[in-house]
């Protein structure tokens, strides 16, 4: 697929297509191609919609005619070449690119409500490009890969056909390369393995930032949002001699479980599916609650969002039930969100001192990931200015 490909004769033929859901709540989409009618599940982990209308698009569709109906919501159902589809959404998101937007105008946190707008549409515009795939997660389509064991690490099994947007399949089938490939963990010796829709453990400098903080002899500790389960390990590795490890998403569970189990940690470190702390108080309590206050736009953005800052509220408040006498909260959090204006330190000192905690320690750290360093990001002047910092609390005596 190239930009040059000759348009058709005439235009793809459109249909009303009716959304609808099943009684089991799956959203179904329909489309009609060569006077016949389909109709099948719609997937998408991102949790868009699927499009209320539908043309049926092959390799003769050219990049400019994809990219109007993309703009206008209209969903490009693929059938022609899987390696043309690809260099097509390419070309989409050279066009979307051409949206200027002069950023370095605006204040925060317009400036960051603007560029994640932005984001959003650009993502939408580039998922209207949707491919069908058959059973067992098998593509028909000419010169496309074995999707199986990705689709399947990330959806599970599914017996019956679906459509999804291309977009999203390629975030699968990337983040099933990163899983078997894992990030390393220095102080581990080993590497971290992140399931799909789980957050990876990255920007290793707030890892660091456990190994650095003081720590005497710890019998029991919980960790808060446990994810990859990284940070439990970290402990374990620590010497903490029992790590209960929680989090309320499922996959989570499941991905610290298998790092647990690799890591040969399972006397050490258990595993709870619950919402924030487990029943009994801890000498330690760690948490990497997501770093910027706001409402996740899709389940992928929960270990960045964190909406009313519930997540921080709770582990705040709730510590002091779940403390030992002289026990400690470690919270690890970046101040990007002060530098966005979307909270500032008083704030964050004030949502300590309601919940009765006070500060023993503060460690920090300069972020190294590429992202700190990317001089064409819009928010490029915040970023520079980061700082992730591990608080260490203790309940407040009371007089």
């Amino acid at each position: 697929m190239t930009d040059s490909i000759p348009k058709t004769k005439t235009a793809p033929p459109k249909a009303k297509n009716p959304i609808s859901a099943t009684p089991t709540g799956i959203q179904t989409i329909s489309w009609v191609d060569r006077e016949q009618s389909h109709t099948t599940a719609w997937q998408s982990e991102n949790g868009w919609a699927p499009p209320k209308r539908i043309v049926v698009a092959d390799d003769t569709m050219t990049a400019d005619t994809a990219y109007r109906y993309a703009s206008e919501g209209v969903g490009l159902l693929w059938t022609g070449d899987f390696q043309n589809a690809r260099q097509l959404l390419n070309a989409i998101s050279r066009r979307t690119a051409k949206r200027r937007v002069k950023y370095a105008e605006m204040s925060y946190p317009d400036r960051f409500h603007q560029v994640r707008l932005a984001r959003a549409q650009r993502a939408r515009t580039l998922g209207m490009l949707l491919l069908p795939v058959e059973a067992e997660h098998i593509l028909q389509h000419r010169r496309a890969p074995d999707i199986a064991e990705a689709c399947l690490s990330a959806y599970g099994q599914n017996k019956n056909s679906y459509v999804v947007p291309m977009s999203e399949l390629l975030g699968v089938i990337s983040a099933y390369e990163w899983r078997k490939k894992g990030v390393h963990i220095p102080a581990l010796h080993a590497s971290i393995h992140a399931h799909y829709g789980v957050f990876a453990p990255v920007r290793a400098e707030y890892l660091d930032l456990v190994m650095r903080a003081k720590l005497g002899r710890t019998a029991l500790a919980f960790d808060i949002g446990t994810g990859t389960g990284v940070i439990a390990a970290l402990l374990a590795e620590r010497g903490v001699e029992l790590v209960i490890a929680t989090d309320s998403n499922p996959k989570a569970i499941e991905c610290a479980r298998e790092n647990i189990r690799a890591l040969k940690l399972e006397n050490q470190v258990k595993l709870r599916e619950t919402d924030l702390f487990p029943e009994g108080q801890a000498d330690l309590i760690v948490c990497n609650p997501p770093w910027l206050p706001g409402r996740p736009a899709s389940s992928l953005e929960h270990a960045i969002y964190d909406q009313d800052q519930r997540m921080l509220k709770g582990l705040l408040n709730g510590a002091g039930d779940h403390l030992k006498a002289d026990g400690e909260l470690w919270l690890i959090l970046s101040d990007l969100a002060e530098h966005l204006q979307l909270r500032s330190r008083a704030d964050l000192l004030a949502l300590f001192d309601d919940a009765g905690l006070d500060v023993i320690e503060r460690l920090d750290t300069r972020p190294v990931h590429p992202k700190s360093k990317d001089e064409d990001d819009p928010l490029a002047d915040a970023r520079k200015l980061e700082v992730t910092s591990l608080w260490r609390l203790k309940v407040q005596v009371q007089n």
